[in-house]
């Protein structure tokens, strides 16, 4: 098996990409869900990354999406996917139907999107993507924010993104975080999505911070808020003793 799968890697590696057809020609051997459960472990092991019938090599896709206008939130997307998922997961069951939902722009805001199907829920995001993905449950009510659109993260803000929530009532918040550190809490780098995300938190009823263990020990320009801020932190693993006691201390849930 791990001589397979090694083989496996190796050819996407070589090719950039690989169907799930030609894999199951090179390999006759075995089934084609016996290819997939290969194709799952490569992905969680962070090598591949699976797309629609097929799958992509990782370091392929950073080397060619690198110097792109959008390459930085497409190599962020494919980056600890697998941590990313488990993440949205969790955080599936605080999405409660009838409530009144701000989703945050990020990688792992677009993983929780791609759950919410189904069920009646009305959403307010700043995402263009995750507005889009939520577009296909028409039992959604999607309110995507109006003000300037950041290429980078595909994030709209600045003072009418501001505007626009200023008269939204907001149950509650999935709060995207680019790091978090001990002595400056949970920042980002964008001083107009800073802006937007602390506002939406000081109106928001429950505030759910959703950051993988990647980003602890990070710290970016902004601080948009800290741990006595936040209600619960969803998380891929369980994080640094430092960061267990600073959230015991401000009653902030870790999952």
């Amino acid at each position: 098996m791990k001589d397979r799968r090694q083989s496996i890697y190796d050819l996407i590696e070589q090719h950039g990409e690989i169907s799930i057809h030609e894999l199951e020609a090179l390999f006759p051997d075995v089934s084609s869900m016996t290819i997939r459960r290969d194709l799952d472990f490569l992905e969680t092991d962070n090598k591949i990354v699976k797309i629609k019938g097929g799958a992509k090599s990782l370091s392929h896709l950073s080397r060619t999406l690198f110097h792109d206008v959008e390459g930085d939130y497409v190599q962020r997307e494919i980056i600890n996917s697998a941590g990313k998922r488990r993440i949205a997961e969790k955080a599936i069951p605080f999405a409660e139907t009838g409530r009144s939902i701000f989703i945050d722009a990020g990688s792992t805001m677009m993983q929780l999107a791609r759950r919410l199907k189904t069920g009646r829920f009305s959403v307010i995001t700043n995402a263009i993507n995750v507005a889009l993905e939520l577009s296909q449950n028409l039992s959604a009510s999607v309110n995507l924010v109006g003000g300037e659109l950041n290429r980078r993260n595909l994030c709209v803000s600045g003072a009418g993104a501001l505007e626009h929530v200023r008269h939204i009532n907001i149950d509650i918040a999935f709060i995207a975080a680019s790091g978090y550190s001990i002595e400056d809490g949970f920042t980002n780098g964008s001083f107009d999505e800073y802006e937007l995300k602390r506002f939406i938190i000081q109106k928001a009823k429950k505030t759910i911070i959703l950051m993988d263990t990647s980003k602890v020990g990070k710290s970016m320009p902004y601080t948009f808020c800290t741990p006595e801020d936040v209600d619960i932190l969803i998380m891929d693993e369980v994080p640094e003793r430092s960061l267990l006691s600073a959230a015991k201390t401000a009653g902030m849930k870790i999952l």
